[in-house]
């Protein structure tokens, strides 16, 4: 299927590591100029020309706004923008552990750093008259799970900025959608002193089957890849997806079994 992003502008956030690397790669080979935000940039050195890197903290306030002014000044302008920036932390010690620190950190990253991403990305969207933004949300925005209250309130925020964003952005042309995996395959899951890794040191379990685990439910029974994850934001990147906005994507290989 030929997706015509070729030439386009796209900024991709948390873009060094797991989904943002999957979706960068993927951008890049459909011939998309891609300014890739992370904190570091070392994965992203040797993408090839289509890729940007820009080493930025998008936790600080200014981070975000300084990411879409380097893709504005490199390459004119901005057509995508994937918002996938994002983190947790599983709290084994239950709510009452959770400081104001943790809660801070997890709106921070979760959604107040897309909000202000997509601020300062509007304006340029707007003037090429037919943007496009995708939003990496999760399950756990309407499957909140207790040891990650935090991120999962985080992330049932950020999907409805998403869909009250898309109503106000739709008559001037640009398209919001969200996109909710399950567990994928990322060092965020299955990396040292990621959740399976945690979820196992406090529970004297084996990490692998704190994995298994999570993907008992679902009807495949495994994890989604961060490459299935790229080519759904690929596609509603494209204009095969005109007509889609203010819709959210579940990738999940079954997990949610309700309609």
């Amino acid at each position: 299927m030929e997706l015509n992003l070729a030439g386009k502008v796209a900024v991709v956030t948390g873009a060094s590591k797991g989904i943002g690397l999957a979706v960068t790669t993927a951008l890049a080979a459909e011939g998309v100029l891609v300014v890739a935000g992370a904190r570091t940039t070392v994965a992203l050195d040797n993408l090839g020309g289509n890729v940007h890197p820009v080493a930025v903290d998008l936790t600080s306030p200014d981070g975000p706004a300084h990411l879409i002014e380097q893709a504005a000044a490199t390459f004119g302008g901005l057509d995508i923008l994937v918002n996938n920036v994002g983190g947790l932390k599983p709290h084994l010690g239950g709510f009452v552990s959770i400081t104001d620190d943790d809660w801070l950190r997890a709106l921070t990253i979760n959604l107040l750093a897309p909000v202000r991403t997509t601020r300062a990305a509007v304006p340029h969207l707007v003037q090429r008259g037919a943007g496009t933004i995708v939003t990496i949300s999760s399950v756990n925005a309407f499957l909140p799970d207790p040891p990650i209250i935090d991120y999962s309130a985080a992330k049932a925020a950020l999907t409805n900025f998403c869909k009250a964003l898309s109503k106000e952005l739709g008559p001037q042309g640009v398209r919001v959608n969200t996109i909710s995996p399950g567990p994928v395959s990322t060092p965020l899951w299955l990396g040292a002193g990621g959740v399976a890794e945690t979820f196992a040191a406090g529970s004297g379990a084996n990490p692998a089957a704190v994995a298994d685990s999570a993907v008992a439910g679902s009807a495949t029974k495994r994890f989604t890849t961060p490459e299935e994850v790229a080519d759904l934001v690929l596609l509603l990147a494209s204009g095969r997806a005109g007509n889609v906005t203010g819709a959210d994507y579940v990738i999940d290989g079954g997990l949610i079994q309700t309609t």
